[in-house]
């Protein structure tokens, strides 16, 4: 990276300069290494390499990272390449005009579904500031108008997705003009810019904390190498607003608000071919759900692929459903979609390519949902073992609790109950028969009830997911769960250290520590 940063050193512009770094630095966004956070080894690290090479290649490396890097990064940067300047080191034309920018537009495309935004968000460099620094310190008259492009995806929980600059700021502004002129699916509009950088600061958070740790986010290809950029570009924007404006308007819905919401479904006209008033009730809560938790609180949104990420991702994954609502489910959700595109004057257009979307969905359904009874497990046991009907914990509950049927000795094991804390000390207890001779067996069982309460709960992801690796590689039950409450004891009640912990775990050791 320092050998190609000799090529900052031709370039005149501070945007090429600052694209360039935030390319390089892109190359580990996203990554994981064990043993150590990516930015604190090879960010600093290489911020800590170019000051100790000390030529003007490292000097352009250090000035562009003092802004574009993470804000330890950014610190470390900026007190190296200063000493740098200060031992004479030649710097580059444009050091003193990295991110000397203002915001001068913020604007969004927005897709009549809501299923995602893109923001513009312009900026024009300062021309009269102090120099000696490699950090902007003052405005002045603007140049160089560029523009930074975000993709929102809202069927991704929010995050950002795709990024990307360009210096055609009036093309490209008038190329979204013309399109929403054209589309009424599409609108186009000006936003204040503390509402840009509050829905932008939102998405890549969303972004950089995907649900599974291990790889990196589902963005564009192109997306890491203008991460860094984007990132400081949005402390360009004023602060302001803690959070983003309610998209479409809708407020929280409480659990009273989401029944009456359900009843008023249920009543309407677009659910009168209903017949099954029971299942379609229970489908209906469902649908709601999802918009509200998953969905920013938009029940009322439809569009093509939120249904479709509905009946065939989130379903599946998430809900256990009995046989009438299987059935009656696809049937729901296109009175849904009649019922919300009414009330949120979804365009005609929009409601028929929703209802299409999710009549090819429905004979996908089918295969997509798989009862956990069609694989031999009695309704019953899963019952026990889903209360709460989130049917994505069935596998790492069995892992927990595999002994949940027949008798031992004079205890009914169908009786015992695994959400409930005393049964589930009985089942551990028989899970642990012969053991109890041992001089820590409370201590011991007490870990065993710690680990089990967090696979129960799914608290960290990462438990069951370490837990799933070590399977995997064959070894047995008994030594996964030893290695994990290994790891649970020695960090403590520490969240953060201990879902890396679990994290990091890629084999038992030849000598597990128990």
């Amino acid at each position: 990276m320092l050998v190609a940063a000799r090529e900052l050193l031709a370039v005149r512009s501070p945007l090429d300069a600052e694209l360039m770094v935030s390319d390089m630095i892109g190359a580990w966004w996203g990554r994981r290494l064990r043993g150590g956070d990516v930015e604190q080894v090879l960010g600093e690290g290489l911020v800590d390499y170019a000051a100790k090479a000390g030529n003007p290649a490292a000097l352009t490396l250090l000035v562009a990272m003092a802004y574009l890097g993470t804000a330890r990064q950014g610190a470390k940067a900026e007190g190296a390449a200063l000493a740098l300047m200060e031992s004479g080191v030649a710097r580059p034309s444009w050091a003193d005009r990295v991110g000397a920018v203002k915001p001068t537009g913020c604007f969004v495309s927005r897709d009549e579904y809501g299923d995602q935004d893109t923001v513009v968000c312009t900026f024009a460099y300062r021309t009269d500031h102090l120099s000696g620094s490699p950090r902007p310190r003052r405005a002045g008259p603007t140049e160089d108008r560029h523009a930074m492009v975000l993709v929102v995806d809202y069927n991704m929980r929010g995050m950002a997705r795709d990024a990307w600059v360009s210096s055609q700021v009036e093309k490209l502004l008038e190329q979204a003009r013309s399109e929403a002129e054209s589309n009424e699916m599409l609108r186009f509009e000006e936003i204040e810019p503390d509402q840009a950088r509050a829905l932008l600061e939102s998405a890549m958070k969303a972004t950089r904390e995907p649900p599974g740790r291990r790889t990196p986010p589902p963005v564009s290809e192109s997306y890491g190498a203008y991460h860094a950029f984007a990132r400081a570009r949005l402390k360009a924007l004023p602060p302001g607003r803690k959070r983003p404006a309610p998209l479409h308007g809708e407020a929280p819905y409480s659990r009273d608000r989401r029944a009456m919401l359900a009843a008023e479904f249920l009543a309407s006209d677009a659910a009168e071919h209903l017949s099954d008033p029971s299942a379609a009730s229970r489908c209906a809560d469902h649908i709601i759900d999802y918009g509200c938790d998953q969905d920013f609180g938009r029940a009322l949104r439809v569009s093509p692929k939120k249904c479709e990420t509905f009946l065939l991702s989130w379903l599946p994954r998430k809900v256990m459903l009995s046989p009438a609502e299987q059935e009656a489910m696809p049937h729901v959700l296109a009175a849904w979609v009649r019922f919300a595109a009414a009330r949120t004057g979804l365009p005609e257009p929009g409601l028929r390519a929703t209802l299409d979307a999710v009549w090819e969905a429905t004979a996908k359904f089918s295969e997509a949902y798989r009862d956990p009874t069609a694989f031999g497990l009695p309704r019953a046991l899963v019952e026990r073992l889903l209360p709460d009907g989130d049917l994505s914990a069935l596998a790492r509950r069995v892992f927990a609790f595999p002994l949940l049927e027949g008798t031992h000795g004079d205890v009914d094991l169908d009786r015992l109950n695994p959400a409930d804390d005393a049964d589930r000390r009985v089942l551990l207890e028989i899970d642990h028969v012969g053991e109890g001779d041992r001089p820590d067996y409370e201590e011991h069982l007490a870990w065993h009830e710690e680990i089990a309460s967090r696979l129960w709960e799914g608290d960290p992801p990462e438990l069951w997911e370490a837990a799933q690796r070590l399977l995997d590689l064959g070894h047995d039950r008994h030594d996964v769960l030893h290695v994990l409450i290994e790891i649970a004891e020695r960090i403590g009640d520490h969240p953060d250290e201990l879902a890396a912990a679990f994290d990091d775990i890629a084999d038992i050791p030849d000598e597990p520590p128990f």
